[in-house]
C-alpha cells in the first residue's frame, strides 16, 4: 500500500516552491551538506528515497550519478518526469513506497540517499530494510532528516528570554524517548489545508535499526547553516536561522551494508 499521506494533495505547491533546485533551505543548507557527506559520485548508481520533485536526483546527477528516484506520491513524481523531459539527465522516477520498493532489483545500487524523508515515512523500519535490500555489499545509505535530539514534532521549541541588554533563545525540548507521530496542517497559497504526517524516533531508535538490517554507522553530522543560508532568510518568519549555529534541527547518518547481510 502507497503511504503518500496528505503529500499527494501538496505536489502542485511543493513543485512550485522548490522549483529546479529546491527552497533555500534545501539549497543553501541541506543539500550541500549532504552532498559533503556523499563525495564523489561521477559512476555511481544512486538512489533518491522521496525524491520528490527530483531536486536533488537532478544534482546527483549532474554530478555524474546514474540516478534512479522514488515517491510514494504520484503527482509528484509526475512532475519529476515532467522536469526529466525538459532536461534529459537520464534519471528514472517511480511511484513506491520506501518500504516496499517492488520495481527495484537486489544489490542494484551503490549508494542510496534520502534528504527530508525519513521523519515523514511512516513504515521508517521497511525502508531501512528495503534499502539495504536494493544495496550492493559495501553500499552506503546517506540519510539526512529532522534531528529528534532538537526538533520534536509539536515537543519543542524555542525559548526566548529578555534581560536588560540581553536576550537568550534556548532549544526546550520534551518527549524525545517516546515514538509517536503528529499530523502537520499546511495552508496553501490558495486558502486550502493538507495535513500531512510526521513522525519522530529518538536517536538512539535510528542506530538500533539501521544496525539490525545489517548496517554499520560510519558517521553523524550535523549540518551547520551557510552565508547563503542565513542571507536568505534575513528577514523571514523563521526565529531558527541565526541560532542553527548553536543547535542543529538537521542531522546526516552515514551507514555502510556490511557484506553478506
Amino acid at each position: 500500500m502507497l503511504t503518500a499521506d496528505g503529500w499527494e494533495d501538496m505536489a502542485e505547491h511543493w513543485d512550485e516552491n522548490e522549483g529546479d533546485e529546491g527552497s533555500n533551505w534545501h539549497r543553501a543548507l541541506l543539500h550541500p551538506a549532504l552532498l559533503r557527506v556523499l563525495g564523489p559520485l561521477a559512476g555511481q548508481r544512486v538512489l533518491d528515497v522521496g525524491c520528490g520533485n527530483g531536486s536533488l536526483a537532478r544534482q546527483l546527477a549532474r554530478l555524474g550519478a546514474q540516478v534512479t528516484g522514488v515517491d510514494a506520491s504520484a503527482p509528484i513524481i509526475v512532475r519529476a518526469q515532467q522536469r526529466e523531459a525538459q532536461e534529459k539527465l537520464g534519471i528514472a522516477y517511480h511511484v513506491a513506497d520506501g518500504a516496499r520498493m517492488e520495481p527495484l532489483g537486489d544489490g542494484q545500487f551503490d549508494l542510496v540517499a534520502s534528504c527530508m524523508a525519513l521523519q515523514d515515512i511512516p513504515d521508517a523500519v521497511g525502508t531501512v530494510r528495503e534499502t539495504a535490500r536494493v544495496l550492493r555489499p559495501r553500499g552506503r545509505f546517506v540519510a539526512l532528516f529532522s534531528h529528534p535530539c532538537f526538533d520534536v514534532p509539536e515537543a519543542s521549541a524555542w525559548v526566548v528570554e529578555h534581560a536588560p541588554y540581553v536576550t537568550t533563545r534556548w532549544r526546550k525540548v520534551s518527549r524525545y524517548r517516546a515514538v509517536f507521530d503528529v499530523p502537520f496542517t499546511w495552508k496553501l497559497p490558495s486558502g486550502g489545508e493538507v495535513v500531512t504526517h510526521s513522525y519522530h524516533r529518538p536517536l538512539s531508535w535510528y542506530f538500533r535499526t539501521l544496525s539490525e538490517a545489517g548496517f554499520v554507522i560510519l558517521r553523524l553530522e550535523e549540518p551547520a547553516p551557510t552565508p547563503e543560508f542565513t542571507e536568505g532568510e534575513a528577514g523571514d518568519a523563521w526565529p531558527d536561522t541565526p541560532f542553527l549555529e548553536q543547535i542543529p534541527l538537521h542531522c546526516i547518518i552515514d551507514a555502510c551494508k556490511m557484506n553478506g547481510r
